[in-house]
């Protein structure tokens, strides 16, 4: 699904409004803190900051908004980290919109929702997974830590990331050594292989967001709000 098809077809459903959208995940979060959306409907990979960091980074400012994931991945290691960010939904893009729909409506209720493909494993069963793992080493890293780990396996240089952040290379080096010390990693090909499997880098750009007085964002997020009856 992509982004006009999914708000085009989010926009038939009575109790849904669109109140908001954007390409980019920094500007997300910024949205998301002035708009207060109930439930955002998010892809893993944005320009700018991707859809895991953004679930992680609203939940201070809008612990209200509740985040359904919609990607391509199927993988277990980045339905587990969506879920442990604080995502409550979780659907593939080659879901039919019902599922969309239903996920939605589950977050809007505050319950979890993962999409048939997926439910092989129990949502609960998620949930508990997600728990066990929140001591991951993962969580030790700084967010500059994190976003210099994404752009290094993403294949960008030292000078490439410093001139991308305002950093000195020298900074970007030492950055990216702490990272590997907190995660017990010895070469950069062992970080590029962690961040791939612990979903730091992330392959798809779409993003969407909802809300029961909330948005959906998609693709290039877009918001929707959800009346109440």
């Amino acid at each position: 699904m992509v982004r006009q098809g999914v708000r085009a077809l989010l926009e038939r459903e009575e109790d849904f409004n669109l109140v908001g959208e954007t390409g980019d995940g920094l500007a997300a979060v910024q949205l998301i803190a002035q708009l207060k959306p109930n439930v955002m409907v998010l892809s893993l990979m944005l320009p700018g900051l991707d859809g895991l960091e953004v679930t992680r980074q609203i939940r201070p400012f809008s612990p209200d908004t509740r985040v359904v994931v919609l990607t391509v991945h199927a993988n277990e290691s980045y339905v587990l980290q969506a879920f442990r960010n604080g995502a409550l939904g979780y659907v593939l893009k080659d879901s039919g919109i019902d599922e969309l729909v239903k996920a939605i409506r589950e977050a809007a209720a505050g319950r979890c929702y993962v999409c048939s493909r997926l439910s092989h494993v129990s949502i609960q069963d998620y949930l508990q997974k997600a728990r066990e793992g929140s001591l991951d080493l993962n969580e030790s890293l700084t967010r500059r830590e994190r976003e210099i780990v994404r752009l290094v396996a993403e294949g960008s240089s030292s000078r490439e990331i410093g001139s991308r952040l305002g950093l000195s290379p020298r900074t970007v080096e030492a950055h990216r050594a702490n990272a590997m010390r907190k995660l017990r990693l010895k070469k950069q090909t062992d970080l590029v292989r962690y961040a791939f499997t612990h979903g730091i880098i992330l392959s798809d750009v779409i993003s969407a967001r909802v809300t029961t007085t909330g948005t959906h964002s998609s693709g290039a997020s877009g918001n929707f709000e959800q009346r109440r009856a």
